[in-house]
């Protein structure tokens, strides 16, 4: 396929573009508390995930963004790390900017709720922020090398499309609006990064059908992976089937619960292959779940990313998992590799 300069992530499975990512995770749900963060400097209002995943309620619906279509509980106030002293949202690792509303101050980021246009920009601020600390707590930018570590420019609500995507263009995540809109999602905040991180790590990666799918697959992987590393740390509950992404932003085009934008469990392999990118990310993406089921979070996910610098912009399914498995052996030995060739071999790739 030709490749194109922007990565969309279609809400559902209507694709229009070929590249982005999915999920699914692995660390136990933390105690159930709305308690806001002990924290020392600036507080943002989030969403603890999303509603739908900390509430454990399959019933919520957007209500044209009305503030009481979901409860309460299902914000807390969260420290707002790694500021510039501009007053906004801005920081280390990222860069939030709005077409739609005032731009939200760091003043006032603890008091938005969801009718408010700011409160998707704080959600950003708040989640690529924790996305990076997370890449960062792996080890990527002290004792591996950065993975996306500079100053992620994000934009709110750029399209009247329930639509959200990367663009390689200008290394810009913008996110759409539409149904639930979708930076209220931090599953898929998250998996936006997760593009934003390939592209880092490989400029132009997403040029072949197979490559847009490990693509896809990622970004689903890594939004559970922060998701569930956030709900740990933070003591946050998760009250939903992990395997489940973006339970939040799902409602508007899901007819029946659980509502997912796309799973991490599917039990396909690679004979299930329909040559489209984010139906066929769920082959990858279970993968990398089994992989994580067998090593652990921490050793599985510093194997993962570290394997993605060897990849190519076009790799097949193929030569990212050889790549992938001799990473393992590089970094853990034999038994890590053998557990992650077992996963792939589970999916039917051919060759591994």
């Amino acid at each position: 396929m030709p490749r194109r300069t922007t990565r969309r992530t279609p809400r559902g499975l209507l694709a229009t573009a070929i590249t982005t990512v999915a999920l699914t995770t692995l660390a136990a749900p933390a105690s159930a508390t709305t308690a806001p963060q002990a924290a020392v400097g600036p507080q943002g209002r989030i969403f603890m995930v999303n509603p739908v995943q900390s509430s454990g309620d399959q019933t919520l619906t957007d209500t044209k963004d009305s503030p009481t279509a979901v409860p309460a509980s299902a914000y807390t106030l969260a420290a707002l790390r790694n500021l510039d002293a501009s007053g906004g949202l801005s920081g280390k690792w990222v860069t939030v900017r709005s077409n739609t509303g005032g731009a939200a101050s760091v003043a006032d980021a603890g008091t938005y709720d969801r009718q408010d246009d700011q409160f998707e920009q704080v959600m950003a601020y708040f989640w690529v922020n924790e996305a990076q600390e997370y890449l960062q707590s792996l080890g990527f930018g002290s004792e591996l090398p950065g993975a996306n570590d500079r100053a992620q420019p994000v934009r709110i609500d750029q399209w009247g499309a329930d639509n959200s995507f990367f663009t390689d263009k200008k290394a810009e995540i913008r996110f759409g609006k539409g149904g639930v809109d979708d930076a209220e999602d931090a599953e898929v905040i998250v998996h936006e990064y997760g593009h934003a991180v390939h592209n880092a790590q490989v400029p132009g990666f997403g040029t072949s059908e197979e490559a847009g799918a490990i693509g896809e697959a990622w970004g689903d992987y890594l939004a559970a992976s922060v998701g569930a590393y956030a709900d740990a740390k933070y003591g946050w509950p998760h009250k939903t089937d992990l395997a489940c992404l973006a339970d939040w932003d799902s409602v508007s085009y899901t007819a029946t619960a659980p509502h997912c934008l796309r799973r991490l469990d599917t039990g396909k392999t690679y004979a299930d292959k329909v040559g489209e990118v984010h139906a066929d990310g769920e082959i990858w993406s279970q993968a990398l779940f089994d992989i994580r089921g067998a090593l652990g979070a921490r050793t599985a996910d510093r194997v993962i990313v570290d394997a993605q610098f060897g990849f190519a912009p076009d790799t097949s399914f193929k030569d990212a998992a050889l790549t992938t498995v001799a990473t393992a052996q590089k970094m853990y030995g034999k038994s890590a590799a053998d557990a992650v060739r077992k996963a792939f071999q589970a999916r039917g790739i051919p060759g591994v």
